[in-house]
Formats: structure tokens, sequence, C-alpha cells
């Protein structure tokens, strides 16, 4: 009989569900009538690992979060399953703000360049989900809470690294293009095509090819660009290993 996971194996899966997801489920309190009111984003993430994501001032969900920060998210990572309830999924609550953040942009548009046409348009704003809890199930008996905690990255000793995010991406995706292929189609499991790199964190990092999102983590956390260097290094050559 296989062991179940421990809760770390399973906070590290809720996390990576979270960060490959180009889309969620919001749900927001309505204005006036105070119902659940669900709705659908696409969402990124802070290198933290906490959902951001671009809403428009005209949209209800924005104006039931004007009133009543509260809200979840939830994250479905059951894709085409027969049975979707034997799926993966996350819900993180806490509370929504807008924020303006050269870092939330740049990590957003990463991800979703077709929303640079209106990221700027003046009704339109970023927010981000500041968690303050999670409920992950991940299949028969996987079903566990997670405080922030344990479901966020720790970026604190990480500013290094942070600040040298543009560059490294900049620098892999121009350069290095048949290395993210490796990663993405090698060690993630993707397609064949043009994979870029659109962001990296302590923990990992994320790649992304026409609507498809991988995530591929480090053997370790990270804290410096000579750390990044190294572990991409190392998992290139581990992707160019024969099966």
């Amino acid at each position: 009989m296989n062991e179940m996971p421990s809760k770390a194996e399973l906070a590290a899966d809720a996390r990576g569900l979270v960060r490959r997801a180009l889309k969620a489920s919001l749900a927001t309190i309505a204005s006036g009538s105070s119902y659940p009111y669900a709705s659908l984003i696409t969402t990124a993430t802070e290198a933290s690992g906490a959902p951001i994501f671009l809403i428009s001032g005209l949209a209800q969900h924005t104006k039931n979060l004007a009133e009543d920060p509260r809200a979840s998210i939830l994250f479905d990572g059951t894709g085409a399953a027969g049975d979707p309830l034997q799926g993966a999924r996350v819900t993180l609550w806490g509370r929504a703000e807008k924020v303006v953040d050269e870092a939330v942009r740049r990590r957003f548009l990463a991800r979703h360049p077709e929303a640079a046409f209106y990221a700027d348009f003046p009704d339109f704003a970023f927010w981000r989900l500041r968690v303050e809890g999670a409920h992950y199930i991940g299949g028969f008996g996987r079903i566990v809470d997670f405080a922030p905690e344990e479901l966020l990255v720790d970026t604190e000793a990480a500013g290094d690294l942070l600040a040298a995010e543009p560059d490294i991406l900049a620098h892999m995706n121009a350069d290095h293009a048949d290395a993210i292929r490796l990663y993405a189609t090698r060690l993630a499991g993707g397609p064949e095509g043009l994979w870029r790199m659109s962001g990296i964190d302590p923990e990992g990092c994320d790649l992304i090819w026409e609507g498809d999102a991988r995530r591929i983590r480090f053997a370790d956390p990270i804290a410096t660009p000579g750390e990044a260097r190294a572990e991409l290094v190392r998992l290139v050559n581990a992707a160019r290993e024969p099966d």
C-alpha cells in the first residue's frame, strides 16, 4: 500500500496547482444581497505564491470587493479527468487588496501578455489576495487545511533573486530557449513548443506556451542569482540525461 504523502508534500502539491493555473473562480460577497458571487478571472502569482489578478472597476466582483474585501479563489486542477471529484483543487481565502507594484504587473503580464492591451485602462487595476488560509483536496483521503505560512513561499531572504528576476528571465528567454524547452518537455511533461520562462522564485520557475503553463521545482530553495544559475544548469543537465 502506498504511504500517504506528508502535509509538507501536500502543501507543495497545492502550491504547484496555484502556480500552474492561468484562470480560477473568484468568490466575493455580493453588494446589496450578501449572497456569494462567483466569477471567472485570469491569475498569476507573486514570488511568494500569493494569487494576483487584473480586474475592471466596472465588473461586479470588483464592486463587491470595494464594499467587502473578503474573498476566496478556487483553483481547479482536475482538467479533463473522467471523475473530476477525484482530481486536485485548492481554495484560498483571505482579503483582496488593490496593488500598484511593478513586480505584480510584470509577473501577471508575463503569463497573460494579451492583457497588456487593457492593463493601463483607467478602470483596470491589479489586485492580490492576502492569503489567510487554504483548503486542499488532492484526491481520496488527501484533504487538508493550510495556514498561510504552510502554503506560501518565504521570500524574505531572497531579495537579490527577486531584484534580478527580470534580467534572469530576459537572459533565459533570449539566450537559452533550448534549455527552457527541455525543462518543459523533459522535466514537466509538456508538448514541444516555443516555451518561455515567465517567473522565478526561491522554490522554482514557471514556464508558459500557448495557454499551457508548467512548473519546475528546484531541488533546494534558492535566494541569489548565482544559486539560480547553478540550479538552472543542474536542471538542463538532468533534462539531457537519457531516459
